[in-house]
């Protein structure tokens, strides 16, 4: 996770539009937790960007998985904004559940040591189905 440190431009795809989004990555709270906020770069009517969050990421040493909470301009927090990830190799694959327990969107942060760049694959998930949502490279600023 310490490689997601630091100032990106994602680019790519998301819900079938070309997006431009700054990002920028910090350790925060004593290292616990990577604080990522995201803004798009287009903005709306009222001069505001189209899309920012901040998310969250930390380490559970007790179950041995990352957790993050995503929070952005859509609001309304609820258990689909929080999830989980078995680490792999270069590869967080977040899991977000609804509140019944299911599936309903994942997001694998893809880390690619030779170009130092990330991939976040995006993908809605219906009763077990993913769809692609987004397919998005970040690249150091």
């Amino acid at each position: 996770l310490d490689h997601l440190a630091g100032k990106w431009v994602l680019r790519g795809a998301i819900a079938n539009q070309q997006a431009v989004h700054d990002v920028q990555a910090e350790w925060v709270l004593d290292h616990h937790y990577l604080r990522i906020h995201e803004i798009d770069r287009a903005k709306n009517a009222k001069g505001r960007p189209n899309y920012e969050a901040v998310v969250y990421v930390a380490w559970n040493e007790q179950s041995k998985q990352y957790s993050c909470a995503w929070l952005d301009v859509y609001g309304g927090l609820s258990a689909e904004s929080i999830g989980v990830a078995t680490p792999a190799e270069n590869r967080l694959p977040f899991v977000f559940e609804d509140g019944k327990g299911e599936v309903s969107f994942t997001n694998a942060f893809v880390y690619s040591p030779g170009s130092d760049s990330w991939e976040w694959n995006m993908d809605n998930v219906d009763k077990g189905v993913a769809k692609p949502f987004g397919r998005v490279k970040l690249t150091r600023k």
